[in-house]
């Protein structure tokens, strides 16, 4: 089945440019475009996509705030941002609105892909530079004794891929342990921080600077 995506964008050469990408694509079908927010969430109403690309620096009300407002509208829809900017504070500030993932426009349009298909299926997803510099942040700050008390080592580091952008799998290959294994410590930190999905655990780790130990 493919994914249903719309393109959020004032800028009408990049919409083309993507729109080509995508129509190659073969499992992804764009549904709808808009060029500001005001139209991103009349046509989301309209259509409920399954993703919606969103420029973040979008004229007028900012794609931060149409995430916002299109997400407490319709919670199924998986927004990932896109923008110019790679700061930590952009990225933060879109996962605080609800978006699943972050893409910056010169990353490529594999990177791009793999975003759309990551967040469509329910992951969280950080371009590269975005998830290192998250990361390095991150781990400059201490942890709260509380915090150290309530997560053990183990749930700690699945907690930092997890924020990465991480599968299940590839937090299995890197800590060389089974996936069932980080499913249990992904439902125990769940338990744990009163936490219902991925989203909410990597918002969790960005906010209170919980790193591996």
């Amino acid at each position: 089945m493919s994914i249903r995506l719309m393109l959020v964008d004032d800028h009408r050469m990049l919409r083309e440019a993507l729109r080509g990408i995508l129509e190659k694509a073969g499992d992804i079908e764009l549904v709808a475009e808009a060029d500001d927010g005001a139209a991103a969430l009349e046509l989301a109403r309209a259509l409920a996509p399954d993703v919606v690309v969103m420029d973040i620096g979008l004229v007028g009300m900012s794609g931060i705030e149409a995430t916002r407002r299109m997400l407490a509208a319709n919670p199924a829809i998986k927004v990932l941002g896109l923008s110019t900017f790679g700061d930590r504070r952009m990225v933060v500030q879109m996962l605080e609105a609800g978006a699943r993932g972050y893409v910056v426009k010169s990353a490529g349009s594999e990177e791009l892909l793999r975003g759309i298909r990551a967040v469509a299926q329910g992951e969280t997803y950080l371009y590269a530079e975005a998830a290192a510099a998250i990361v390095d942040s991150l781990r400059k700050q201490s942890l709260q004794g509380k915090q150290r008390e309530i997560l053990g080592r183990r749930e700690r580091e699945v907690l930092q891929l997890l924020a990465s952008g991480r599968t299940s799998g590839q937090i299995a290959a890197a800590l060389g342990i089974a996936t069932s294994t980080v499913e249990v410590h992904r439902r125990n930190l769940m338990r744990k921080l009163d936490l219902h999905n991925v989203a909410d655990l990597t918002r969790y780790a960005i906010r209170e600077g919980l790193t591996s130990a």
